[in-house]
């Protein structure tokens, strides 16, 4: 096994098995990502058959297994297939960071012209990949797998069922299996995603909003081969934190002051009217200066007037942002 060196400052990438470092730039026709933190039994069972389902791909394929902090000794049965294997690649990071930041390293070394997410549980079965396949050549460009029949428990389905809702509601975009693992799309699709915190959950939601089309297939959900799920309790408020982040990428990132402006406005309006009232009451020769309606009145026409002031910087930050400007075009035509 060849280290590569470091990709950024903290995974760092292992070739299985070793290969010349320049050989990351070749384009193969499909990439699959798959993100792992302690699921060694797991990989031995689903890195073969993955590769046993993707043989047929004209063009080529690899399997970048992006090991997340593993300590179960995932890298020595990375090194064991990659003998079997020369289409598997390692990518190891120092520590557990996240699924996340596992896939976002993965979109940094992905060579392939589509580029397929899946989970390394077993769970996500390999000879489903066909059909986001399938998806993708009758015109979508981002293909994902909808579980029709879950194997987990109970709980984990009727908070995800919710999960889904709440997000269909507050995105305004349909879908009823955003989280799942296992999806296939374009180049083009994953190279303005930037993941990171718990965003991966509504790559659909951010593909949509960069203007591609996204759709869902049926799929088959297996049981977990080996082993308990990784993810605690603490995923469902980090997750709705993140809903809100990605509400706000996709809503007001090209007009802030629509929201910060009329957060403020509010704020203002409420405080104008409380301090309206004490002026009133002023006049009439009441006594004010111990009433808890002014100090809330002061306060809140403060935020009023800091909040517009947010809101008006933000957007002339975004007015002069012009070097990190998104692809706009879908052809672009040379005289």
């Amino acid at each position: 096994m060849a280290e590569l060196g470091t990709i950024t400052a903290q995974p760092r990438e292992d070739d299985v098995p070793a290969r010349d470092a320049g050989a990351a730039t070749d384009v193969v026709g499909l990439s699959v990502i798959m993100p792992a933190f302690n699921e060694a039994p797991n990989l031995a069972e689903v890195v073969p058959r993955t590769a046993a389902v993707l043989a047929q791909i004209p063009d080529g394929f690899e399997i970048l297994v992006v090991d997340d902090g593993s300590t179960d000794g995932t890298a020595e049965v990375m090194t064991e297939l990659g003998k079997h294997h020369p289409e598997l690649r390692l990518l190891r990071l120092r520590r557990n960071y996240g699924k996340s930041t596992a896939l976002q390293a993965g979109f940094d070394r992905a060579r392939g012209e589509i580029v397929v997410l899946m989970d390394a549980d077993g769970q996500d079965r390999p000879e489903e990949i066909l059909k986001l396949l399938k998806g993708l050549e009758d015109g979508l460009e981002l293909a994902t797998g909808r579980r029709v029949r879950r194997n987990d428990r109970v709980i984990k389905r009727h908070t995800s069922r919710v999960y889904n809702r709440v997000t269909a509601a507050v995105t305004g975009i349909e879908g009823e299996d955003f989280n799942s693992g296992l999806k296939a799309m374009k180049r083009e699709v994953m190279n303005p995603l930037v993941l990171y915190g718990e965003l991966h959950r509504y790559i659909p939601v951010l593909a949509q909003w960069n203007g591609f089309k996204v759709g869902e297939i049926d799929v088959d959900h297996a049981p977990r081969l080996h082993g308990t799920s990784k993810f605690g309790r603490a995923r469902f408020w980090r997750g709705f934190l993140d809903l809100l982040t990605v509400k706000f990428i996709t809503t007001y990132t090209g007009r802030p002051f629509h929201l910060f402006g009329g957060l403020g406005m509010a704020f203002g309006f409420a405080g104008g009217c409380l301090l309206a009232w004490m002026f009133v009451l002023k006049l009439m020769g009441r006594g004010i200066g111990d009433r808890p309606a002014l100090i809330i009145g002061v306060f809140l026409a403060v935020v009023g007037v800091q909040l517009i002031t947010l809101g008006l910087l933000a957007e002339l930050i975004v007015h002069f942002r012009r070097d990190r400007e998104p692809d706009l075009f879908v052809d672009q035509h040379k005289d």
